[in-house]
């Protein structure tokens, strides 16, 4: 078929405006899954982003990590003096900048003379990135875990009710009542309270009914499992570490062994794109 000049813009929004259709009905299938804690779709959670080959909660970071099919983007939030919310793990910026000290201590503007390094040293062109950088970037794209890292959260409940994204984004932390302050600013956030034993875990059921649950490896067992999903709340655990070397190793199938052997269907990762593959092979991401 020969296309006249008339027709090829009208053929360019088309396909874009198709894109764009499968993309939504796409995340709308995550979130589904997501609410739904008896799903055996395991979702893949990467951990400050990918950051394989980007520093870590960057933007490009939370670019690749949308690009590869992630449900789930960890990040972690700190506010500045001038209340604007940004991206970094540590107390300090000094891992992953060229700069020095607490990342609250210093403005905005004060910021942007620093620029992000490499695990080796390199030092890239980026810049800390902002939360309301990384919401638009994953708006209608991925689910978004904010690991809480600041006291101050007035600005990151702010920067969510900005951008729309408040189905999209979760709270996590151990400390149950900055939980409990988030209700108080936003009454319909989606929380992800952090257990160190079954008990915890019950506790947290009973105070904020959530929708996931942060578990770790020591108490990882059938009856707390069967607690969860009879509360309809999806299972988080983690790889990091030794698991996750086990498939950098090629070993995936003790990795999820271990990992899914009572029933957690979400995995945080620093190998989300080798994870995706792996359960993608499993029959475990069918949406």
């Amino acid at each position: 078929m020969i296309w006249n000049k008339k027709q090829i813009p009208l053929l360019i929004l088309t396909s874009v405006f198709l894109f764009s259709f499968q993309a939504d009905q796409h995340f709308s299938k995550i979130l589904a899954a997501f609410h739904d804690g008896k799903s055996d779709y395991v979702m893949v959670a990467a951990h400050r982003a990918s950051h394989k080959m980007y520093v870590e909660n960057s933007v490009l970071a939370i670019r690749h990590a949308i690009e590869i099919g992630v449900d789930i983007i960890e990040l972690d939030v700190k506010v500045t003096k001038d209340s604007v919310v940004v991206l970094n793990h540590d107390g300090k910026i000094d891992r992953t900048t060229n700069g020095t000290g607490d990342p609250e201590k210093y403005t905005w503007a004060e910021l942007q003379q620093f620029r992000l390094e490499m695990p080796d040293g390199t030092l890239t062109n980026e810049k800390l990135a902002t939360f309301e950088e990384a919401l638009l970037l994953a708006k209608g794209k991925a689910l978004i875990d904010i690991d809480i890292k600041t006291g101050n959260l007035k600005p990151v409940v702010d920067v969510i009710k900005k951008t729309g994204t408040q189905n999209q984004v979760f709270f996590f932390d151990n400390d149950y009542d900055a939980l409990k302050e988030v209700l108080t600013m936003l009454p319909e956030a989606i929380l992800m309270p952090r257990a160190y034993s079954y008990e915890m875990a019950d506790s947290a059921l009973r105070v904020f009914a959530p929708e996931v649950v942060h578990i770790d490896e020591s108490f990882y067992a059938p009856e707390l499992t069967h607690l969860l999903k009879k509360k309809d709340a999806r299972i988080w655990i983690n790889a990091l570490g030794d698991q996750d070397e086990l498939i950098r190793s090629g070993k995936s199938e003790e990795a999820l062994a271990i990992l899914l052997k009572n029933g957690a269907n979400i995995i945080q990762t620093d190998e989300p794109e080798r994870l995706i593959e792996i359960l993608k092979g499993k029959g475990l991401r069918k949406l």
